[in-house]
This record gives structure tokens, C-alpha cells and sequence, in this order.
């Protein structure tokens, strides 16, 4: 399927929307600013890297997730980016996405003109964690988050080192 895509790109030097130049050169600076934390989210995966803290002495009050500080540098560096798109919900929808086995399957089969949807999986952690307690802890313990921004990486630097090599023939 890559091959597909690779022979539509028009060879005039033009960057049209939507194009795989258009796409690489939109999305390697935001996928720059997450590639730091892919060991910690790696290395983090299948440990809670959220604690609940509650009071003892006020037993049925409500119990606040405190959370470990490399997490909140990520969710802070992710939403610095222009990736996070309020409308994931339509991601979700389109691609029949029911839970993260089915998140990290759409992810493995993934290719570049699949980013778009990519970012909207990133956004699903990312902007309901703001809400929902432990939503951006289980994002790191599944294996979501690191696999997302793996892949999203991946296929900027192959595309981008495939458009380097087909301007330098």
C-alpha cells in the first residue's frame, strides 16, 4: 500500500495538501516534541504510573490520582502540539475502535495517510485524561501511547528519507 501512495505524489515540486510531503512536513516538528519521552513511555508500559492518594482520616471523601511527573511532561508536551483534535471521537467511530486491542491493531496497520487518525488516537488520551482520572495512566500501562507516537515517528522518518532519496534522482 505504500508503494500506492509513493507512485500518486506528483513530481513538481509543489507541496499540495494532503500529499505525503504535506503530511511529513506538518507533522515531524509536533512528533519532535513527544520523541523524548518514548523511552520513559516505553519502559513505563504495565506499571501504574498513577498513585490515588485519599485522606484516611475523611474516609468517603473522593480519591485524587497523583501522577508521576514524567507523565505530566508528556501530557503537557502533547498538548503543546498541533496533533490533539477535539473531534476524535470521529476516529474512533470511522475505524470501529472499541478498546485499546483494537487502538494498537489500527496502529500496526497504519500508513502515512492514516496520520490524521493517528493523532486522533493520541487525542482520546490525551484530552479525556483532562476529565477522567486514570485515562492517561492507562494510555502509558496499555501500551497506546508509546505504540501511537512509535508509529507516528516511524512513518515521518521513512517517508521522509523515501522523498529525500526520489528528489536526489
Amino acid at each position: 500500500e505504500q508503494e500506492r501512495v509513493f507512485m500518486s505524489l506528483e513530481n513538481d515540486n509543489n507541496v499540495n495538501e494532503g500529499s505525503v510531503e504535506d503530511v511529513v512536513e506538518r507533522y515531524r516538528p509536533e512528533i519532535q516534541k513527544l520523541t523524548p519521552f518514548l523511552k520513559w513511555l516505553r519502559n513505563s508500559a504495565r506499571i501504574d504510573v498513577a498513585q490515588t492518594y485519599s485522606n484516611s482520616e475523611l474516609n468517603n471523601t473522593m480519591s485524587i490520582p497523583v501522577y508521576d511527573s514524567n507523565l505530566l511532561a508528556f501530557v503537557k508536551a502533547a498538548q503543546s502540539t498541533n496533533l490533539l483534535d477535539r473531534n476524535y471521537v470521529y476516529v474512533y467511530s470511522r475505524n470501529r475502535l472499541r478498546d485499546y486491542r483494537d487502538e494498537l491493531l489500527f496502529i500496526d496497520r497504519a500508513g502515512i495517510t492514516d496520520m490524521d487518525d493517528l493523532a486522533g488516537i493520541l487525542s482520546k488520551y490525551i484530552l479525556s485524561g483532562m476529565t477522567k482520572g486514570g485515562v492517561w495512566a492507562e494510555g502509558v500501562k496499555n501500551g497506546v501511547l508509546y505504540t501511537v507516537v512509535t508509529k507516528m515517528d516511524e512513518l515521518v522518518k521513512f517517508w521522509d528519507k523515501t522523498l529525500e532519496n526520489e528528489q536526489n534522482l
